[in-house]
């Protein structure tokens, strides 16, 4: 029995002294696996900690210009704008429009004569103003006009020619320089015109070099203060 004791004892010690004595511990239950580089998880830190990517630039060469290109040669140019109408004769009769207007160049009158002018009609006293600026070349009461008045516009080329008028603006003489939209006389009936149509007779006239006020070649005048026609 004492010897089965000490065979015990001795095994034990001998166990005891091959585990300590044997090889470290490292090597009996094998030692951890190191990280692998490039694992799920160094891949989504590496993702979570780096700076935001910048944007891919497209480099611009050296010298060039930011300016748009130039377009094409074949390209429609730009209309250009409408000329104005600041020269255009300004209607003769204080109130009437455009649209009031009838044409009666061509209309017969007595002993075989053509109008050659454009009959305004407007009620007695209705101011007469000057269609452009120029000077009063004549002022005359003839038998067919009665009270009329001639003007020259600055560069000697028109006269414009009021008739029937019933009375002259105050201060109207001959030479007086006049000016665009000016009241120069009052509608009537004066001369060959009926007291039941009060109308201002207006002529244009082309002169001729001799200048004379009771000359010239007519152009109707309907067109023109129609704006339909320049002069």
């Amino acid at each position: 029995m004492k010897t089965f004791r000490l065979l015990a004892v001795g095994l034990v010690i001998g166990v005891v002294g091959y585990w300590l004595l044997g090889p470290g511990p490292s090597s009996r239950l094998g030692a951890a696996e190191p990280a692998k580089v490039g694992s799920a998880t160094s891949s989504a830190r590496a993702a979570r900690d780096a700076p935001p990517p910048t944007p891919a630039t497209t480099p611009v060469p050296t010298g060039t210009s930011a300016t748009p290109p130039a377009p094409d040669a074949g390209s429609a140019a730009p209309a250009p704008a409408p000329a104005s109408a600041a020269g255009a004769l300004l209607l003769p009769v204080q109130g009437i429009g455009a649209d009031q207007l009838q044409d009666t160049f061509t209309d017969a009158r007595s002993e075989g004569r053509v109008h050659d002018a454009i009959d305004i009609l407007a009620p007695n006293g209705t101011p007469v103003l000057a269609v452009a600026d120029g000077t009063v070349e004549k002022l005359f009461d003839s038998v067919r006009g009665g009270l009329t008045v001639y003007q020259f516009e600055p560069s000697g080329r028109y006269c414009y020619y009021y008739a029937h008028l019933d009375r002259y603006a105050d201060g109207l003489a001959e030479k007086k320089t006049i000016k665009r939209g000016e009241v120069i006389g009052y509608v009537g009936s004066t001369g060959n015109a009926s007291p039941e149509a009060p109308h201002l007779h207006f002529e244009i006239h082309v002169l001729g070099p001799e200048k004379q006020w009771w000359k010239g070649e007519s152009i109707n005048p309907y067109p023109v203060l129609k704006g339909q026609q320049a002069l």
